[in-house]
């Protein structure tokens, strides 16, 4: 984690989304919150699949057209997208135009409908990995996001790396990453300390 910036508004935040007015609204709203909407992690992780190779502010810059390209990341509909999907996605501008990762998207929504059926929801997989004390952390990486990409590559899963899925884990709350210091991290805390995790 990268230090402490302080925006024209006086408040500390982590450096990280220094970057850009679009990165300050995600960290404040969004990052390190939990999450228990199945759409909304299945859309996250999708995301994060993309991201690989490239900068977080590419995708976030196109998140709405990912969204409208795949159905707002509803996984039992992206489940039924074949070939004809693909061709039409590899045309769409507004996304990042790759084929492993559009068929990846695909693949793992079927493997999502999978996790709902076995264990409830894809929440109650997920918050199935959350880490009792928050960490270690290793860098980029965590032994719960090594524990849940290992699992998540054995039932199919693709794009699905440990760095990938720590990213993931740190946005949807299930660490709180948020620096010493910045002014988020004790209201991303506060939201963990309320928020009961579902259980598969």
């Amino acid at each position: 984690m990268v230090g402490l910036f302080t925006a024209s508004d006086g408040v500390a935040r982590c450096g990280w989304c220094a970057a850009s007015s679009d990165y300050i609204a995600y960290h404040d709203r969004e990052w390190g919150f939990p999450v228990v909407d199945d759409r909304r992690l299945f859309e996250k992780l999708s995301l994060e699949g993309f991201q690989s190779g490239l900068s977080w502010r590419t995708i976030l810059t196109k998140r709405e057209n990912f969204r409208a390209a795949f159905l707002g990341f509803d996984f039992d509909r992206v489940a039924d997208f074949g070939e004809g999907d693909v061709e039409r996605l590899l045309q769409d501008a507004g996304i990042v135009r790759h084929r492993g990762k559009i068929e990846a998207v695909i693949n793992n929504a079927r493997r999502a409908q999978e996790l709902v059926r076995e264990k409830g929801s894809l929440a109650a997989y997920i918050w199935g990995f959350e880490p009792e004390d928050g960490g270690p952390h290793l860098a980029s990486t965590s032994p719960a996001s090594v524990a849940m990409s290992k699992d998540l590559k054995k039932r199919g899963w693709k794009f699905v790396g440990p760095t990938t899925v720590h990213a993931f884990m740190q946005a949807m709350g299930l660490i709180n990453d948020h620096a010493a210091g910045c002014a988020i991290r004790s209201a991303a805390e506060r939201a963990r300390a309320d928020f009961t995790a579902p259980k598969g």
